[in-house]
């Protein structure tokens, strides 16, 4: 159970839409304390009215339908739940919701893209479907950028033998505040792969996690971060396993550098009574390249059956490995140079595994404008 006084079963039982139903975080709170907020800018605390605006543009692959839809809209909410008050505030704070779905049977002839731009002028609040009916395949990217105070919640819905693979790149401007759900619900053989970049903003936290309904679904979800002086970057995954014989990999990555510079990683994994032939891991690293930066990385797992196929997870935190340093210095190259093409390497072996051309080249070219400060 890690650091938890509760099991993880326990802790992330309570859901509802109604914002009621959710006391205004302390921070004293398991899921709320290593998050400062007092810089939420009240989006914990129903403060931040929705008077601002992130505009949504999606450029879709043409075999997909995209729709704005009204609240009432019946495929909102229907497979995620508001597990936090974050999140139900904003459930109950968005206007229009996008829903795209990928008919059955068919194989998108190129990634859709979702760009979300902040005006800066206040709180907004939003809501995404994305709907893969079974046997389809997709790739969708969600761009954010610009400067927003936003809170919002995703719904992946995978079908039966469906395959989805999606980038979530935030980018956002420096003085960004991003709290965002992301929900992948994966039925029956069901495939689901999510690449998370996280680069901007003042704080992000974003809550990645998996939940089952049939058997023979395969969750891969990978993570880049780079936190700079004063940034907090937030990520708390959970893989529910809840059916038999289904799989999950998590591995994320970050790299710290500046005066209180603070990353918070959270993995949780639950392998429930009826999840027999479950194999799952989850992988944490960070790198912590100048004093004054700190990492809070959190793995847990809580088995509930004693037929599981695999099970493990780990978490490192450190700084450079100086033998590998002293390795490339000794062949010629400078220290300076060293250093950035060993950080290089330890996010380039996730960043390599983003399909989309352009999204990958240009992570990698904000990972190197970082090495170059």
């Amino acid at each position: 159970m890690g650091l938890n006084e509760k099991p993880l079963s326990t802790l992330h039982e309570k859901s509802s839409y109604n914002l009621d139903d959710f006391e205004v975080p302390t921070g004293r709170e398991e899921q709320w304390r290593f998050t400062p907020l007092s810089r939420l800018k009240g989006l914990h605390n129903g403060t931040a009215a929705a008077s601002g605006h992130v505009i949504v543009d999606v450029d879709a692959a043409p075999e997909v339908t995209v729709e704005t839809v009204g609240r009432d809209d019946a495929r909102v909410g229907k497979a995620y739940v508001p597990a936090d008050r974050v999140s139900a505030q904003a459930y109950n704070s968005f206007e229009k919701a996008t829903v795209i779905t990928v008919p059955r049977e068919v194989v998108t002839s190129k990634e859709t893209v979702i760009t979300l731009t902040g005006s800066g002028d206040g709180a907004a609040y939003g809501h995404i479907v994305i709907k893969v009916e079974p046997m389809a395949e997709a790739i969708v990217v969600l761009d954010h950028k610009g400067s927003a105070v936003y809170a919002d919640n995703v719904e992946f819905v995978v079908g039966d033998g469906a395959r989805l693979k999606v980038v979530s790149l935030q980018d956002w401007a420096a003085d960004a505040v991003h709290v965002s759900h992301h929900h992948a619900q994966l039925a029956k053989d069901a495939t689901f792969s999510s690449f998370v970049v996280t680069l901007g903003g003042d704080l992000v936290r974003l809550s990645p996690s998996v939940s089952y309904t049939g058997p023979g679904g395969d969750a891969d979800m990978s993570g880049v971060y780079f936190v700079d002086a004063k940034q907090h970057l937030e990520h708390r995954l959970l893989v529910d396993h809840s059916e038999p014989n289904c799989k999950s990999n998590v591995d994320y990555r970050g790299a710290l550098q500046g005066e209180e510079a603070h990353a918070v990683w959270i993995g949780d994994v639950i392998i429930r009574v009826a999840a027999e032939g479950t194999d799952t891991y989850e992988l944490n690293r960070n790198l912590i390249l100048t004093d004054g930066a700190r990492a809070d990385s959190v793995p847990n797992l809580e088995i509930l059956t004693g037929e599981v196929a695999g099970a493990g997870h780990a978490s490192t935190s450190g700084r450079l490995d100086d033998e590998h340093l002293f390795y490339l210095q000794a062949r010629g190259i400078p220290f300076d140079e060293a250093r950035r093409l060993v950080i290089r390497g330890f996010l380039g072996q996730l960043i390599e595994k983003i399909e989309v051309e352009s999204i990958r080249e240009r992570v990698m070219s904000a990972v190197e404008a970082e090495l170059a400060r």
